[in-house]
């Protein structure tokens, strides 16, 4: 349970600015937690901060190569330098980059040149003990992690369910000779984890020192072609081939007829069971080490889930399958605290799923964007909001406000929030009246994207769901946080009684 006041705002690393190419884990990431400091918010919102693969849906964080590792990706070149690990030749040569967007392609291959030369002078380095702990306290994942990348590597294009038989099953003396074979490569990647979260660390450790508070997002399923699935076959369903018999989805609804499907493997959860959900156990605390608090992204899976049979072209013959639920959740707030879990509870939300969440005290989430359809009982609606929540204007998958009420919203929707207000909003002021509408909710959680923040429009938006190209690419351009917008926003978070 959220128990006091607050507010904070939501930015993806990759969205600050950096002259790299991509938001990253250096002074500019510092620089925003001061800003949020002179803003009095007390939370910092990113996405999942795993490695991203390149399939369907490249470069999405919710679609990753581990549900463990870090995005190296995100590692500073800057940090590297003032550790000895980069020289000023190696930074010489940065290409020119965009600064509103990512150019993911052209980033990546000026990076993982730097990761190179990085790596290649920690060789170099004689006291790796800090290293070989890193190693020993992360083996429970990295080990199997390191020697997937690895493999990826050598077998590319390749799934690994087309990796020769005793690599995708996984034989123990193949495996070993593998470690052997593979060693350099594999010292690598544990290293550029090992860098990744030492920055990561460091960085939160500034914010907390701030009395500024991370949030994670753990999306519930994982990618297929990843290490999870490859290492842990047994808590999937998986065919004797390693490929997913079922995957997972939503069914049709008002916004499709035909469903969504998303594609990944669904779990095996009588396994898991009998495991005392191990597997699920280590990813939260793993992630609560990482974060304050996390949000589970699509909560309403862990109560019941749409399974949809493998090589169906729409989601329509799947079915809904019981989930784990009550056994489960009690098994892990043994371990954990429910105080550090939002659960994602938007969309199409069942009773049972509501009684969860009211058994387990657990905060849900409330979005403007999607309160003003004409239903008084809307839980979206501000006076129907209760403390235990967390109030968005809108998340990431939403467009930005300014963009939202300009391009997107129909008219009935947008005289109901005429009439709210009490008044017809100005469209290049209207983001401010629902910030406003977000700080006085009795929520006791306020999130506001930065977008919304400066007013954006729907060019800022950060993705757009079922849309596989143009996603995750916005990015704050330089110098575009000033003192009066800290000033602004740090006035009405006081006035709020936010702080």
């Amino acid at each position: 349970m959220i128990t006091k006041r607050a507010a904070g705002l939501l930015l993806h690393i990759t969205s600050l600015p950096s002259k790299y190419g991509i938001g990253d884990l250096g002074p500019d990431a510092y620089a925003f937690a001061d800003f949020l400091s002179r803003a009095k918010q007390k939370y910092w919102q990113l996405l999942p901060i795993n490695p991203f693969t390149f399939g369907e849906n490249p470069y999405s964080p919710y679609n990753a190569l581990s549900a463990l590792a870090g995005n190296t990706i995100l590692i500073s070149p800057d940090n590297l330098y003032r550790d000895g690990l980069l020289t000023k030749s190696d930074l010489r040569d940065c290409p020119r980059f965009p600064d509103s967007r990512v150019d993911f392609p052209k980033t990546i291959a000026f990076k993982t040149k730097l990761l190179d030369a990085a790596y290649e002078r920690f060789k170099t380095v004689r006291n790796k003990s800090a290293y070989q702990k890193f190693c020993r306290e992360n083996a429970f994942w990295l080990d199997d992690y390191s020697l997937f990348i690895s493999l990826c590597s050598r077998f590319e294009p390749r799934l690994w369910c087309d990796w020769p038989a005793e690599i995708r099953d996984r034989d123990k003396n193949t495996i070993k000779k593998l470690k052997i074979r593979l060693w350099d490569s594999i010292e690598r990647e544990k290293f550029l984890q090992y860098i990744f979260f030492k920055q990561w660390f460091s960085l939160k450790s500034y914010c907390n020192r701030l009395g500024i508070g991370l949030i994670g997002d753990v999306p519930i399923y994982v990618a297929w072609d990843s290490a999870d699935v490859w290492a842990n076959p047994d808590i999937f369903k998986l065919d004797r081939s390693k490929r997913p018999r079922f995957i997972s989805g939503v069914p049709p609804d008002y916004f499709s007829k035909t469903g969504q499907i998303w594609g990944n493997p669904v779990y095996d959860w009588n396994t898991l069971k009998q495991t005392r959900y191990d597997w699920w156990i280590k990813r939260i605390k793993h992630n609560l080490a990482l974060f304050d608090i996390v949000r589970i992204d699509h909560f309403r899976g862990l109560v019941a889930f749409w399974q949809v049979p493998a090589g169906q072209k729409t989601a329509i013959k799947g079915k809904w399958i019981k989930g784990p639920s009550d056994n489960f959740f009690d098994t892990l707030f043994n371990r954990i605290s429910p105080q550090s879990i939002i659960a994602e509870d938007l969309g199409y939300i069942t009773e049972d799923v509501k009684k969860t969440i009211a058994k387990y005290n657990l905060a849900g989430m409330k979005v403007l964007q999607f309160a003003f359809d004409g239903n008084p009982r809307n839980t979206h609606l501000p006076f129907n909001h209760t403390r235990n929540c967390v109030v968005y204007t809108g998340t990431h998958d939403n467009n930005t406000s300014a963009g939202w009420f300009n391009t997107e919203i129909d008219p009935r929707r947008k005289q109901r929030l005429c009439e709210y207000l009490g008044y017809k909003p100005n469209p290049k002021k209207v983001h401010w009246d629902l910030i406003r509408l977000a700080l006085v909710s009795a929520a006791n959680l306020s999130i506001l994207p930065l977008q919304d923040i400066l007013g954006l429009d729907e060019k800022a938006r950060m993705n757009h769901p079922g849309q596989y190209k143009n996603n995750w690419l916005w990015r704050l351009r330089p110098n575009h946080l000033t003192r009066q917008i800290s000033k602004n926003l740090a006035n009405l978070t006081v006035l709020y009684g936010r702080v």
